[in-house]
């Protein structure tokens, strides 16, 4: 027997298993031999998720530095190419992705994707009409609830049928007040399905705030038509006086816009008319300390001092220099020059006199001790 014929002859099992035995010792050293290095090329398992998010086909969210991977990039623009799409498509396109962002709650988000299809003008009316339909809820979200009646009635443009439409425009209207347009739909539901409980109850709450609403509307419009008679009456008074105001070249120049008073918390206190009485708000200037007095009320026909008498002695007066007989009481005219008030005169004598002119309806008097240099100085600002 030849060494080639040695060689065929079949291996025991003996030598079988050694040779199998030194064949995985061998490949334990050669493993072991190699250098140990750790693998960093993976996705780490609590980051994962963030990992995933910055690939272009998984991502969720724009990247915070605004910029896309050119891949990313590339793929946006393939998606909404007017070139590579048909109008439908870019208008499927974009209300996905406002559905995506809906369905993770940025309604902003999703109002802009919905507009974007919308503005494709698509002629598919289905999906116009989901468009529309799904901006009103984003809408509805956020509580624009004006917004999603507007956007739930284009959508029934489209859809008369779509419910989902309807009771949300149902629903929007009732929150804004808009309750003929709330009974309106309400009723359309109805007659496609009678039995619906919600839209019931819908209806017979809106009734009631319909009642409200008018019974309130009804008060309001009689208390307008009080105020512009009393605003009137106002009106005709002063004209009757002939009292002047800056301005105002005549009586038609004459309304309360240049009644109202500018002071800062004053805006309550316009000339008003009880049992024929003009009650002005009246200033009072101190300038020796640059204080003042408000009055919100003072009647035309009791005399100006009567007025003071009840602000002095005043808090700020350590010397007690001021008092009704140690005063005198000026305003400047309508010629830029002070005038003195006379003791006795009456407010309403003093709105009348020759040179005074209303600024801001609120007469405005300097208050001066008499005979004082503070006086002195006073006036003579105006030589």
């Amino acid at each position: 027997m030849s060494n080639e014929e040695e060689n065929k002859k079949a291996m025991s099992d003996e030598e079988r298993l050694a040779l199998c035995q030194k064949l995985d010792q061998e490949l334990d050293e050669f493993i072991n031999s190699l250098e140990r290095k750790r693998y960093t090329e993976g996705w780490p398992e609590d980051r994962w998720e963030e990992e995933m998010n910055k690939h272009p086909f998984f991502m969720k969210d724009t990247p915070t530095t605004g910029e896309l991977s050119p891949l990313a990039e590339g793929l946006a623009n393939l998606k909404y190419d007017p070139e590579e799409n048909t109008p439908l498509e870019l208008a499927t396109n974009y209300k996905d992705d406002g559905n995506f962002n809906f369905k993770h709650k940025n309604y902003r988000l999703a109002i802009l994707g919905y507009t974007e299809g919308i503005k494709v003008r698509c002629n598919d009316a289905e999906i116009n009409a989901s468009l529309y339909n799904n901006r009103a809820a984003a809408h509805w979200h956020l509580k624009n609830y004006r917004s999603a009646l507007f956007d739930s009635e284009k959508a029934l443009s489209f859809n008369p049928t779509y419910t989902k439409a309807r009771v949300r425009a149902a629903k929007a209207a009732f929150e804004i007040a808009n309750y003929d347009s709330c009974l309106e739909h309400c009723q359309r539901i109805l007659e496609e399905n009678k039995d619906d409980k919600e839209i019931t109850d819908l209806i017979n709450t809106a009734k009631k705030k319909k009642l409200i609403q008018q019974r309130d509307q009804r008060k309001k419009e009689k208390q307008d038509a009080k105020i512009n008679e009393q605003r009137q009456q106002v009106l005709k008074a002063i004209i009757e006086r002939g009292i002047r105001i800056v301005n105002c070249e005549d009586e038609d120049d004459i309304d309360l816009s240049k009644l109202e008073p500018s002071l800062p918390g004053a805006h309550d206190s316009i000339v008003h008319i009880e049992d024929g009485i003009l009650k002005w708000p009246v200033l009072f200037l101190y300038p020796e300390y640059q204080m003042t007095d408000f009055v919100k009320a003072c009647p035309e026909n009791v005399p100006l001092l009567n007025q003071l008498e009840q602000l002095f002695p005043a808090p700020w007066d350590e010397k007690n220099k001021y008092s009704v007989d140690r005063v005198n009481v000026y305003y400047e005219g309508y010629d830029k020059m002070p005038h003195i008030v006379n003791p006795g005169d009456k407010l309403g004598d003093v709105l009348k006199s020759k040179y005074f002119e209303l600024k801001a309806g609120t007469p405005a008097f300097f208050v001066l001790p008499r005979g004082s240099r503070i006086e002195s100085r006073f006036l003579e600002t105006y030589l």
